[in-house]
């Protein structure tokens, strides 16, 4: 069992433990405050990736073939085997339906291309004609002058990413500049005796066919633009067991995908985000490591830049370890409905560790989420506009129950703004229960509670704190907020919130 079904599997069957009840709640609920941390906390999810004990039996796919021409030359197999070693692809993969692209070998794909010929020049180095023709540009960067994020092509020297920058003045060692007037590529350390590739194929499997398994691949080094998936995922596939790394854009991007599994994946260090999911319902994102994405400076605070983000979806989001990532760790935006976003340790990511926003009906428990937020990005600061631990914006019938919350920059962040309709009615704050959650907030972080702007006011009954432990230490610290004033524990209970709470 990979160390990420471990996880989920201790999340589903030990519950939350706790050994101090407060007294039972109108309406017979039984749920008590809680003194035990979520099975989560104890856990920590390994390296997932390539696995090699099943061995793969189908079409072999040896190396300097090219994958798509093996698939069509064998239009009625249905398993296809990638030998062991490196992979250059020149073409995105089209599999068909109900088919296996696999490797028991360690099979690795790669997007990139390996750069010669190059010329000394003024103490830089440049090699021409290698760039792609123009193409449009999208995507909000960290630096939103001149844009460095919205390029695709990332260039490696001996595996290393180089940073990019945007003129030639600005080049220096460790970087690389790519003038696609001049169709040059410029770096600032001499590349002789050195492997130096640039990703340039935009994605490696896309989506053409229902059905398919993706397993036992690492894919790494393709040229995705903001918002693309190096690995697309469509109807019912199922995605296991691989790594997908060093990518531009998204790592793994399931579009319009239902029923999709992507589990036991680790995903790391790709430009923009790990894994998104756009208008796929009931997909199962289970037992990944998400870690270290947004490599490419795409807008920390408010970019789908980071761990998780989905999009007019629903499902099933459990027990991944979502860590170190220059954004968001898990973020529903818009129209999302019946999402469940259960048993995750999310930790150390640069903005809030979880995000509902403009949607509906959501269950947000048993999650360990820890130390996020303190990311320095432009738009991140310490108010609850700027979001916490866990934010819930402007989304109705949604219960946050039984998580733990600890030194995040914010605790819980409660926001409601006018936003507009949805397909599901408007968006607008109402139904949501924070209950039985430990909020620890240590001097670094700021406070709990809710914000609005004036065109929506939070009206009675719309949010309701209860059988929430908190720990502050200095019960006369303004820890707590609501309607623009900073708040004392017994303020913040006299507000109407939290009276069947305990602080310490």
């Amino acid at each position: 069992m990979s160390a990420g079904a471990v996880l989920l599997a201790v999340f589903l069957v030990a519950g939350c433990t706790d050994d101090k009840a407060a007294p039972p709640p109108q309406g017979g609920s039984s749920v008590v405050v809680p003194t035990a941390a979520p099975p989560a906390a104890s856990v920590r999810l390994g390296p997932t990736g390539p696995v090699t004990a099943a061995k793969c039996v189908g079409v072999r796919i040896p190396l300097g073939a090219e994958p798509q021409k093996v698939i069509d030359a064998n239009p009625g197999a249905k398993t296809f085997c990638f030998a062991k070693g490196l992979h250059r692809i020149s073409q995105a993969i089209r599999p068909e339906a109900g088919s296996t692209l696999a490797s028991s070998e360690g099979a690795v794909l790669t997007g990139s291309v390996l750069l010669s010929g190059w010329r000394a020049e003024g103490g830089r180095w440049v090699v021409r004609g290698v760039l792609p023709a123009a193409y449009k540009l999208k995507g909000k960067c960290e630096d939103d002058k001149t844009n460095p994020c919205q390029r695709g092509e990332q260039l490696f020297v001996d595996g290393v990413q180089l940073t990019r920058v945007m003129s030639l003045g600005e080049l220096k060692p460790g970087s690389f500049y790519g003038d696609y007037r001049a169709n040059a590529v410029y770096v600032g350390d001499d590349p002789g005796g050195k492997a130096v590739e640039m990703s340039r194929t935009r994605a490696a499997i896309v989506v053409s066919a229902q059905d398919v398994t993706v397993s036992g691949l690492t894919i790494e080094h393709f040229a995705s633009l903001p918002q693309g998936g190096a690995l697309e995922v469509g109807i019912g596939w199922k995605v296991i067991a691989n790594e997908v790394r060093w990518n531009h854009a998204v790592g793994v991007m399931v579009i319009e995908g239902d029923r999709a599994t992507v589990s036991g994946n680790t995903v790391a260090d790709n430009g923009q985000l790990g894994i998104g999911q756009y208008h796929s319902a009931d997909v199962k994102l289970t037992g990944n490591l998400v870690t270290r994405n947004n490599t490419d400076g795409f807008w920390i605070a408010d970019w789908e830049s980071g761990g998780i983000k989905s999009t007019r979806s629903s499902g099933e989001v459990s027990g991944n370890d979502i860590v170190a990532n220059r954004g968001i760790g898990i973020w529903s935006d818009i129209a999302e409905y019946d999402r469940r976003i259960v048993g995750n340790r999310i930790r150390d990511n640069a903005a809030d560790g979880i995000r509902y926003e403009i949607s509906y009906q959501a269950v947000i428990g048993q999650n360990v989420v820890e130390g996020n937020g303190f990311g320095t990005g432009r738009g991140s600061g310490p108010s609850l506009w700027d979001g916490g631990g866990i934010n819930v914006n402007t989304s109705a019938g949604v219960t946050v129950a039984g998580n733990l919350i600890k030194d995040n920059r914010n605790g819980i962040a409660i926001q409601s703004r006018t936003r507009g309709d949805g397909p599901r009615g408007q968006y607008v704050l109402k139904d949501v229960v924070i209950e039985a959650n430990q909020v620890v907030m240590d001097e670094k972080s700021a406070s709990t509670g809710v914000v609005e702007n004036k065109e929506s006011p939070v009206g009675d009954g719309a949010i309701r704190f209860s059988r929430n432990s908190y720990r502050i230490g200095d019960r006369q610290a303004e820890r707590f907020a609501y309607r623009g004033e900073t708040m004392t524990w017994e303020q913040w209970q006299a507000a109407g919130f939290d009276k069947d709470s305990v602080t310490s």
